[in-house]
């Protein structure tokens, strides 16, 4: 089951809280007091999923959710009592997986959690799948580059100058991109113009 991180400004809330989230079958709950370190905590408790429950995000929890959404990154459920349009979308921006205004839902926390759990692992795919793409889009600009470099200074066709960033890429033990990054810096570096 989850470690959970529970997040309240009410310790007697957050008692009662607890007390659902062991009927739901949450047998690991870290209780943490709003005015804590959210980042400290969560590096030193690791949980699976953060739940905070309170009136309405402030402008200091929500940083202190995107230092958590940036630094390492977990599912997390915000309970809120109010809310407007502006502080939803800050909320959302901030890194929460799943926004609720009203009382705490009782019967559904469990399927409250499993969703944002779900959305949160759908959502850092996305983010990952991006990274990749990108990363490998920056290697192939980097590798046209550095062809473009080779076929004019060494008279080559553009599969020997492929060729040859592969066969370099090979001898140092590193991705083609890299090498093609190091080459093309190096070239720089003797004064070329690229």
């Amino acid at each position: 089951m989850h470690k959970l991180m529970l997040v309240d400004q009410d310790p007697d809330r957050s008692a009662s809280l607890e007390v659902a989230l062991l009927a739901a079958g949450y047998a690991h709950i870290i209780r943490v007091g709003q005015g804590e370190n959210l980042l400290a905590a969560v590096r030193t408790h690791q949980p699976d999923i953060i739940l905070i429950d309170m009136q309405s995000p402030d402008r200091d929890t929500l940083e202190s959710l995107r230092n958590v959404s940036r630094e390492m990154p977990k599912p997390i459920v915000f309970f809120a009592e109010q809310s407007d349009l502006d502080t939803t979308r800050a909320a959302i921006s901030a890194g929460v997986s799943a926004y609720i205004v009203d009382d705490l839902p009782g019967k559904r926390l469990k399927s409250v959690l499993e969703v944002a759990i779900a959305r949160f692992q759908e959502h850092q795919k996305l983010k990952d799948e991006l990274e990749d793409y990108k990363s490998r889009l920056q290697d192939r600009k980097d590798v046209d580059k550095a062809k473009g470099i080779l076929m004019q200074h060494r008279n080559l066709t553009e599969e020997e100058a492929y060729q040859l960033l592969r066969k370099m890429a090979m001898d140092r033990n590193m991705k083609i991109g890299e090498a093609a990054r190091n080459f093309v810096a190096a070239m720089a570096l003797l004064g070329g113009k690229f």
